[in-house]
This record gives structure tokens, sequence and C-alpha cells, in this order.
């Protein structure tokens, strides 16, 4: 069941949300909310984009090929991967009122991620070494995640974004969990993307069930190309096909006057927690790890923290 709301309903299929060069073009007017935006960006070999950030911050991140991104007088040249299940990949971050011109010699999808914002950082350059790789949950609940963009690692004003992947038969995103409300020290507000890709023609589902009366209520069916746009709810599971891996990417940004993600679990699944600590993460994970640190031309570097990590498995997070 979706919840329909104009323009989109939460649920995007691919294609449907297309505009120009943008295979999805998702911001907080079409989205019917206030700071989160996503735009995949498709480009030919020898293609080129100008990008005008306007009032919003912005993550360039390759989908599948690299790019270079000038702005602000500094040229990132992005390596990039071969898709998203590949390996970790490097990142350049363009500032508000900047403009960047996105250019790819054998071409290639690239994930603008974005939130408006008041501060203007400057533009700076992810490299992949220095994008912490996580495992979380246990069990079949494991699931790795790539927190390039996220909070407490990589300096924005407002946008938070990580990379999830699922190994096939596996839940994420749970136990279900919300962040539609200020309450300090304990939940944030934070709209939320997620945006899928199934590794070959695999398919997985997607649950958003309402913490509030009339709240959104989503399940879907996702493939390659999919969104699920979350301005409340509860959220989770994602659940992968068996055989085939999932992959999301998590736009999150909100009004609050600190950039955290705190979250709250669903009170009739929470307790799956506490089973953790017996089981061990899935052996198939990590799908992969952050490339060794190789020198790099561009000096500018962002706030990153080092190294690829697994945290234990009892974590504090549900994503």
């Amino acid at each position: 069941m979706t919840t329909n709301h104009e323009p989109y309903g939460w649920y995007v299929p691919a294609g449907s949300a297309a505009s120009g060069p943008y295979a999805l073009d998702i911001d907080p007017r079409r989205a019917g909310w206030s700071h989160s935006s996503l735009r995949v960006l498709e480009l030919p070999p020898g293609g080129t984009h100008a990008l005008a950030a306007g009032d919003s911050e912005w993550i360039v991140l390759p989908l599948t090929g690299g790019c270079t991104v000038n702005t602000q007088g500094k040229l990132f040249e992005l390596r990039g991967r071969a898709s998203v299940f590949s390996g970790v990949t490097d990142f350049a971050y363009v500032p508000r009122d900047a403009h960047a011109q996105i250019a790819s010699g054998a071409g290639g999808r690239f994930a603008l991620a974005g939130a408006k914002c008041e501060r203007r950082l400057p533009a700076r350059y992810g490299p992949a070494p220095e994008v912490p790789v996580e495992l979380r949950g246990a069990g079949s609940c494991s699931r790795q995640v790539n927190n390039f963009g996220a909070a407490g690692v990589f300096a924005c004003d407002r946008l938070i974004a990580v990379e999830v992947l699922t190994p096939g038969g596996n839940w994420s995103s749970y136990p279900p969990h919300k962040h539609d409300e200020h309450r300090p020290g304990v939940e944030s507000e934070l709209e939320e993307i997620y945006y899928f890709e199934i590794d070959g023609d695999g398919l997985g589902y997607h649950r958003v069930s309402p913490s509030r009366p009339g709240g959104t209520d989503v399940l879907a069916e996702v493939r390659t190309g999919d969104t699920v746009l979350i301005p409340d709810g509860w959220h989770g599971p994602s659940i992968a096909s068996p055989g085939r891996d999932m992959y999301y990417l998590n736009v999150m940004a909100g009004p609050g006057e600190s950039r955290e993600w705190l979250i709250s679990d669903h009170p009739d699944h929470g307790w799956i927690r506490e089973t953790w600590p017996g089981l061990t993460v899935d052996p198939r994970l990590p799908l992969y790890e952050a490339a060794s640190a190789e020198p790099e031309p561009e000096p500018e570097r962002g706030a990153a923290k080092p190294g690829a990590a697994a945290r234990p498995a009892a974590e504090e997070d549900s994503r």
C-alpha cells in the first residue's frame, strides 16, 4: 500500500521522476518537504554537466564510473568505481551558492546528494581510503554501511548521507526505527531518501509504517533505480531477496540546530537487538572494504575519519 502525495507518491519507481540529464530528480519542492534532495546524473562518454548549487550543499558520489568536479577554483578527480557493488568510492563536496562543472571521459552515473542549508563550507575532496566501513547487526540482520557523509565523519552543514549494502536474504533497516520528532538527546527530525540498486535482475522490499495517525504507509517492491521518500514513520525492514545483494543510498537532512542522527526503535521490534550478541556477523561481509591509501594529486581533504572498521554486533544503529 502506498500513500500518495503530490507531485510524487512516497514510492517513486525508476524513471518516474526523471528530468533532463537526471534519471532521478527529487528536491524539497517535489518531495513536499523542506531540506533533502537527491539527483542521479547520467553522463555519456565525454559528457559534462553544470551544477548550480543554489541554497543547498551537495556531495557528488559516483555510482558507476569516474568524473572530475571543478568548483570554487578546485579540480577534484574522482576515480569512482565499476558499480556500487564493487568498492568504496571517493567523492566531492560542493558548497551552497557555488557552481560546479562535472565531466566524465568514459561516462557514468553520479548521485548528487543535497540538503538545503545556511552555512557555506569550503569545497573538499573525500578520499575513498578515508571512508569508514562498518558492519552492523548480526546473523540475518547483518549489513555493511559506508559512512562517507555521516554526522561526525565528514563535515557538512545539514546533509547526512551513507551507503548500505545488504547481502541477499538479509534484512537491514531493522528493527524499524524513526526520526520524525525533535526530542533533544533522543531523536532528531530528519527527512530521508532511500535510493535502491539491486545486484543483477533481483528485487527487494521496503516497509514504512505510520508513527502517527495518517502518517506515511508504504510497502514497496523495489528494483534498481527505485526510490522511497520518508517524511515520517517507522522505516524498515529493507529486505534483500536470496541470491541478490541490495544497495541503498540514504540521504537525510532536517531543521534541527544540530547535525545528528538520533533514532527511536519501534517498541514491538527493538528486542531483536538483544539477540545479536549471541550471533556472528554474516561471513559474506564486508562485501568490500575501502582501498589502501594512495598519494592524491589534490591536497584538499575532507574531514573523514580514516580506516575501515567493524562495529560490535550490538550496534545502536538501525540503518
